[in-house]
């Protein structure tokens, strides 16, 4: 975009921007005019923007930067600390700059035919009949729900002083549209509810934001055209017309969009942001082999849940995977060499051989790495790790007066290996609470360094991966992983972090209990991906929220 127009635009909608934080103060007071309606708010994660924007202009429109935090973890997930967050003025100043060179894209003369519904009598002048019917249409997509008739007259009055300000009618629709694109009716998943008959103390999501929970759970994006007709004729609100759009949602490929984005959530990976290996001490875990284990851990869990239908509980110890010829480097496995097209990593299937140390999540560069030190492997992280986001267990931090001078030494002969190193925390009775919790499962991985490298000595010396899970002896990895995937700890986390993740907040005591029956349902059955998403998308409580939100209690 011409940045002279830019400025000028910027300057037009600046007092647009003094609405968009009143009306966010608004929101965040939870009220609404309409009699017993109330509205939350989820803020849209920087994936979910980039694919409103994608699916609502056309694969076309380019995004360039990154205004969007990250995020805050909350009960284990970004998810649900998505209520949490709100705006700053920077923030939506940033916003304003994404949706400026949107918008720019959107209405330049290439594209005007595809996405604008109706064209200007006079380019010069403001077509007030075309404005409102754009406002209207894109709005609907945006704010996923129809906009009001002072909706529209406030996005077409700016639209019209824009014209007049700036000359040209589609610069002034982009000013509108940049308007709509930094509203908190597009940034924030608004959630609309009113009290339910049937249950007392739950409050019931009108269609429209039915249409937003369902679509961002399933497929991580805005609602479709299908989803949106549903939810205006009402079909969304009665269990026929519910099951009709889950089952067509759940065919279609983009299912594996929401596996993804859940697991890149559960699986912490927004500390991919942060991640910081030394790759003077280890040279092969490079910017791209970073890139290509995570994407290693996504293709692996999306073949075995979505193409094979397996089972949760496999994902611990299946030797399936697939590699990069860097990340067979990494791994010291051959693989055959494929000769890449167009610039794409040549993705390979692969199975380790049987009693291979290395199987599963955990024995992947994408777990090892993350919960890591720059320069060290960590059992202690990496136990915690288990522990918080694959058994939904909570370690409290360390004691701020801890000494971690003799984790640290790794040039004391006495303690050469990590193993050794952690023993005086585990015999610290301040600290062997916690240590023993993390440290036994940490020590059992200790067998890789901190890029995912296997090796079985440590300064000379050889690594025990020996320890106890639940009073049960183990002597490797393997074998723990065994002991992981029998523990029915690991398939409740997983389910009620599914129903947390779709729902954006904290299960009530009866979404405990139809989670406790599903979970013990499932574990006979299988824990099957399709399955539980059927279940959850089919729950009527999926589409609830309290009169007061649990961690507001």
């Amino acid at each position: 975009m011409d940045l002279k127009i830019a400025k000028k635009i910027r300057l037009s909608i600046q007092a647009s921007l003094i609405v968009v934080l009143s009306a966010l103060s608004f929101i965040l007071s939870a009220q609404s005019s309409i009699e017993d309606e109330r509205i939350t708010f989820v803020r849209l994660t920087a994936e979910q923007y980039r694919n409103s924007i994608r699916d609502i202009f056309g694969e076309s429109i380019e995004i360039s930067g990154n205004a969007i935090a990250t995020g805050v973890r909350e009960a284990g997930l970004i998810a649900v600390g998505g209520r949490k967050l709100t705006l700053s003025s920077s923030e939506v100043e940033s916003y304003e700059v994404l949706a400026l060179d949107v918008a720019s894209q959107v209405l330049s003369p290439s594209r005007r035919d595809t996405l604008i519904p109706c064209r200007a009598r006079n380019e010069n002048a403001f077509d007030g009949e075309c404005a409102r019917e754009f406002i209207g249409t894109v709005g609907l997509h945006l704010f996923r729900r129809p906009l009001s008739e002072d909706e529209i007259g406030s996005f077409s009055a700016m639209a019209s002083s824009a014209t007049d300000s700036l000359g040209g009618f589609y610069i002034g629709l982009q000013a509108a549209l940049v308007g709509m694109m930094v509203s908190p009716e597009f940034l924030f998943r608004i959630e609309r509810s009113v009290p339910s008959a049937e249950e007392p103390g739950m409050r019931r999501l009108d269609a429209w934001s039915r249409a937003s929970r369902l679509s961002f759970f399933l497929w991580n994006t805005t609602p479709s055209p299908a989803l949106l007709r549903a939810a205006q004729s009402g079909e969304l609100m009665f269990e026929d017309g519910l099951n009709q759009q889950v089952e067509r949602m759940m065919a279609s490929p983009r299912i594996e969009d929401g596996l993804r984005a859940f697991f890149s959530d559960m699986l912490a990976f927004d500390r991919f942001d942060t991640l910081d290996i030394d790759t003077t001490l280890y040279p092969k875990f490079t910017k791209n082999v970073e890139d290509e284990a995570r994407e290693q851990t996504l293709r692996t869990i999306a073949d075995h849940l979505l193409d094979r239908g397996a089972d949760y509980r496999d994902l611990f110890d299946s030797r399936k995977t697939f590699l990069t010829p860097a990340l067979a480097a990494l791994y010291g496995v051959p693989i055959p060499i494929r000769q890449e097209m167009g610039g794409r990593v040549p993705w390979v299937p692969y199975e380790y051989p049987e009693n291979h140390v290395r199987a599963g999540l955990l024995g992947q560069a994408t777990f090892l790495s993350l919960f890591s030190h720059p320069g060290a492997s960590s059992p202690t992280l990496r136990g915690k790790a288990v522990r918080e986001h694959l058994l939904c267990q909570t370690i409290p931090p360390p004691p701020g007066d801890v000494d971690f001078s003799l984790v640290r030494d790794t040039d004391n002969p006495e303690f050469r290996t990590a193993r050794d190193r952690l023993t005086e925390h585990r015999n610290n009775p301040t600290c062997a609470g916690c240590h023993t919790l993390m440290d036994p499962i940490g020590l059992a991985l200790e067998i890789f360094d901190a890029s995912g490298v296997y090796r079985n000595m440590e300064n000379g010396a050889l690594i025990d991966t020996s320890g106890k899970w639940l009073g049960q002896e183990y002597s490797d990895v393997r074998e723990l992983t065994t002991m992981l995937k029998e523990d029915p700890t690991l398939t409740s986390c997983f389910i009620q972090r599914a129903y947390n993740y779709g729902t954006a907040r904290e299960p009530t005591p009866g979404e405990l209990q139809w989670l406790n029956i599903t979970h013990s349902q499932l574990r006979q059955e299988g824990v099957h991906w399709r399955e539980l998403l059927q279940r959850i998308s089919r729950n009527p409580d999926f589409y609830t929220v309290p009169e007061a939100a649990p961690q507001e209690n």
